[in-house]
């Protein structure tokens, strides 16, 4: 280890931090090492230290001490508390213009606050976004970092050294300001639930259309093969396929029926309800998981309830296999539809300039929810200012090639007693936007019947109520 000041610095060497600073070191750069518990840092330099150069330490003070500045500081720490404390910590030992990363998944409301604070005392404070697990963060990740655009100055080259490649160009870009970074990857999270979601409700028909595990692993790999080419339909196979070391039988046979979470996905269904977008399909993946993992309520209703058997009968079952292929592959576009448009309403809302070409491109490589869709993505928003990517050219025409066998397979399903929530949604999206009348006309004539709510009309300026409880004459509202 040579005696020079650390060009980066990594706080918390927990899986996700050591394999940061690992990829940093094996990208050329000098990173210094610190974890609250000193032994966990010996640990890493024990197994990784002739990786690179390192300068581990053991208290904090020294940490900072042997950064050069502006001083870059990476937190790989559990978010909430514990990276409110480190900051803590921090702040007294750092100097003007100095540089702070959370890189955990933070929400971005948390991230605004302390971006403003740090503000206040002359230091930077940015909110990135890492995806690609601890495989990402060694292999190169997708990094979506917010802040101010001098911290990016100092800080985007080494980001982007370490981010995966994707056609030549790095997955890595500056966002936006204070809490942007996180809210992209925030969001990121929500796709990747509603992703997952499709692939399951498809992998269900295909076991109710009665396909051996062997068979259904094989189909997902055929898929990866074609537009739904992707990361997550690629492991799906792989799961699929391995068998139960203990047993022999496949293993997903053996894995409880319950699906964790760990609130990215709620958070963005949250933030979707308090701007005012429509993010169905991530909101159902979200209640899906919340039945999955409610034993007293299922088994409460299997008890009581009745209904078909959930046996899927087709004359042509490879028609019906190609028929589910297209469904999973137009939900998936209203998912990343929808997910864009938050986006696209936060960047209006918090005054974020959100390039969302640019976000599709770093989403390319590295992170979970990387796919041959996304470049399809980056050209349409590249190639005209849309409002959602249902409208661009190709997306459009694709879809209304799509929703035949879309509808075939929800019906189906529905008829079969199979839940498709997160098909039925994206359907049922499609289905909303491009209708000229919806039944909102009559929710707003209710609205103004019991509470006075006034509505519009289609062919007249300003607000009216009607007198339902006198002489039902219409009057303008103020």
């Amino acid at each position: 280890m040579s005696e020079q000041l650390a060009q980066v610095g990594v706080i918390g060497m927990a899986v996700m931090g050591s394999n940061l600073a690992r990829n940093l070191a094996h990208k050329g750069f000098r990173v210094a090492l610190y974890n609250r518990t000193a032994s966990r840092t010996d640990e890493v330099m024990r197994l990784h230290g002739s990786e690179g150069d390192f300068a581990p330490s053991h208290e904090l003070a020294d940490f900072v001490a042997s950064l050069e500045r502006p001083r870059r500081i990476i937190l790989m720490v559990k978010a909430g508390g514990a990276t409110d404390a480190t900051i803590d910590a921090l702040i007294p030992l750092l100097q003007e213009g100095d540089i702070v990363v959370d890189g955990g998944n933070s929400y971005f409301q948390d991230t605004r606050r302390r971006e403003q604070r740090l503000r206040d005392l002359g230091l930077h404070f940015v909110g990135a976004g890492i995806s690609g697990g601890e495989v990402g963060a060694l292999e190169g990740p997708s990094i979506m970092p917010g802040g101010s655009a001098e911290s990016y100055e100092a800080l985007g080259p080494i980001l982007e050294r370490i981010a995966a490649d994707a056609d030549g160009e790095p997955c890595c870009t500056y966002i936006g300001t204070d809490g942007a970074g996180h809210f992209v990857k925030m969001v990121h999270n929500g796709i990747e639930y509603a992703d997952m979601q499709f692939i399951g409700e498809a992998w269900t028909l295909l076991k109710a259309l009665g396909l051996s595990p062997d068979e259904q692993a094989e189909v997902f790999s055929s898929w990866n093969q074609g537009d739904l080419d992707s990361y997550l339909i690629e492991i799906t196979a792989d799961v699929l396929r391995k068998a139960d070391p203990r047993t022999g039988v496949p293993l997903v046979d053996v894995i409880v029926d319950a699906a964790g979470m760990k609130g990215t996905g709620t958070w963005t269904v949250q933030s979707a309800l308090d701007l005012g977008t429509p993010v169905n399909t991530i909101a159902e993946a979200v209640f899906a998981r919340a039945v999955s993992s409610s034993p007293e309520l299922r088994a409460a209703a299997q008890a009581a309830l009745q209904g078909p058997d959930g046996s899927l009968r087709a004359s042509d079952r490879a028609g019906f296999v190609e028929s589910i292929r297209q469904a999973l592959w137009a939900s998936k576009v209203v998912a990343y539809a929808q997910g864009l448009d938050e986006i696209r309403m936060a960047a209006a809302e918090y005054g974020w300039r959100i390039n969302i070409a640019e976000v599709a491109k770093i989403w390319r490589a590295g992170c979970i929810i990387r796919a041959r869709l996304l470049e399809r993505i980056r050209s349409e928003y590249a190639d005209g200012n849309l409002v959602t990517l249902l409208e661009a050219p190709s997306v459009a025409a694709e879809l209304a090639n799509c929703q035949n066998a879309w509808r075939r397979v929800v019906a189906a399903a529905v008829e079969s007693g199979i839940p498709v929530p997160g098909f039925a949604a994206a359907l049922a999206h499609y289905d909303q936007v491009r209708s000229p009348r919806l039944g909102a006309a009559l929710t707003q004539g209710l609205r103004d019947y019991f509470g006075a709510h006034t509505y519009r009309r289609t062919d007249d300026e300003g607000s009216f109520h009607i007198n339902w409880s006198t002489d039902g004459t219409e009057v303008a509202a103020d």
